[in-house]
């Protein structure tokens, strides 16, 4: 039986879509950005790339837009993933620990996403119930098929290329559980650490789960601080970003206190912004966040304003001034009320990227403290 016609494979239908695009003009961003795909890929038609370029491209770019439509009825829902071996068996204490860690996250009403093969991915998938579970899986000619509960899930995606997988890994996640795995653990773990360390991905929760009694965590750690921090490869405020957990309840109550009060962090309009879950209360809230952010910021005293509804759905926010050494122009908002659905709007200009970079370094170990802030 023949393969029925793709509509996009019709040329009147795509030269009538790509001439809508450009007549709504510049008013709307979504069809701004419809444009720049359009004409990137001409580009590439003019810059004769290779024909191995081309078909990066093009994958990568397929799969980005599969991967985005399946994750997206999801955005509201937070979500932890989790990275381990596929090789741990299901008798190991391991493979119980991240199916009791997945459990207690999904009764939360957190989401789980995992890679969907074996192992300490089943595990995941197990815990979280397929409901509750994303698999993001990876081609490869060995170890890595679907396992049985993700495996017919519409919540399942393939990936060919290992670097679209990672930013689905990262892009959707408000926490990270790593349990004891091999070369792509470690990969995974520390493309993690250096996103945030580098203010390229929000602040979030990341755990190395360990088993009391066990050491591979801490003989992990014990090679941070003495052959990184001891040789002045990192800071020593870069310890503060993973954290050696012992129990699932011990990993699930770190990622419940560090959102009890910080909900997200967002750049608006040359401002940066760190929405909280609820209001503070009164003077004594607000002089508790400040004691947080007294290093960043001009004065004690945080001067109130209302967010323009476009940028913050209409949240009342209140704002430190940063001081200027920070290098761009930007303000510390705490929202009264929780607002949704920021705008990510991003000005343009070396300065502007980089006092982003190092603000977010600086910002990024006082989140955690905002859990002890009560409305």
């Amino acid at each position: 039986m023949a393969k029925a016609k793709d509509k996009y494979d019709d040329v009147e239908f795509v030269r009538d879509e790509v001439t809508q695009i450009y007549e709504a003009g510049r008013g709307n961003l979504a069809d701004v950005l419809y444009r720049e795909l359009i004409v990137n890929a001409l580009k590439c038609k003019r810059d004769t790339l290779d024909i191995l370029d081309l078909k990066v491209l093009s994958r990568a770019m397929a799969e980005f837009r599969f991967a985005a439509r399946v994750f997206r009825p999801y955005r509201t829902i937070r979500k932890g993933s989790i990275f381990g071996s596929a090789r741990t068996p299901e008798d190991d204490p391991y493979f119980k620990y991240a199916v009791e860690f997945a459990r207690l996250l999904a009764e939360e009403e957190f989401m789980v996403i995992t890679g969907a093969a074996e192992g300490i991915m089943k595990a995941g998938n197990v815990g979280a119930g397929a409901e509750r579970s994303f698999g993001v899986n990876i081609l490869l000619p060995f170890e890595q098929a679907a396992n049985v509960i993700i495996g017919d899930d519409p919540k399942l995606v393939t990936f060919k290329c290992f670097f679209i997988r990672k930013i689905f890994f990262l892009m959707e996640a408000h926490a990270v559980a790593l349990f004891p795995g091999g070369f792509g653990t470690h990969d995974e773990g520390f493309e993690t650490l250096t996103l945030i360390q580098t203010g390229k991905t929000p602040p979030m929760p990341f755990l190395l789960m360990e088993i009391p009694g066990q050491d591979y965590w801490h003989n992990y750690d014990k090679f941070i601080r003495e052959q990184l921090l001891g040789r002045s490869l990192i800071s020593p405020e870069d310890l503060s970003l993973y954290k050696i957990i012992e129990s699932p309840e011990e990993g699930v109550a770190c990622i419940k206190s560090y959102y009890s009060t910080y909900h997200s962090i967002r750049h608006v309009r040359g401002k940066l912004v760190i929405r909280l879950e609820h209001g503070l209360a009164g003077g004594g809230d607000k002089a508790r966040v400040y004691a947080i952010v007294r290093d960043l910021v001009m004065k004690a005293d945080p001067v109130p304003v209302r967010v323009e509804k476009e940028d913050l759905l209409g949240a009342f926010a209140c704002f430190w001034p940063v001081k200027l050494g920070l290098g761009w122009d930007t303000r510390l908002m705490f929202p009264l009320v929780r607002g949704r659905g920021a705008r990510r709007t991003v000005r343009r200009g070396d300065n502007v990227r980089n006092g982003r970079r190092r603000l977010n370094m600086r910002v990024r170990g006082r989140v955690a403290a905002l859990d002890e802030v009560r409305g």
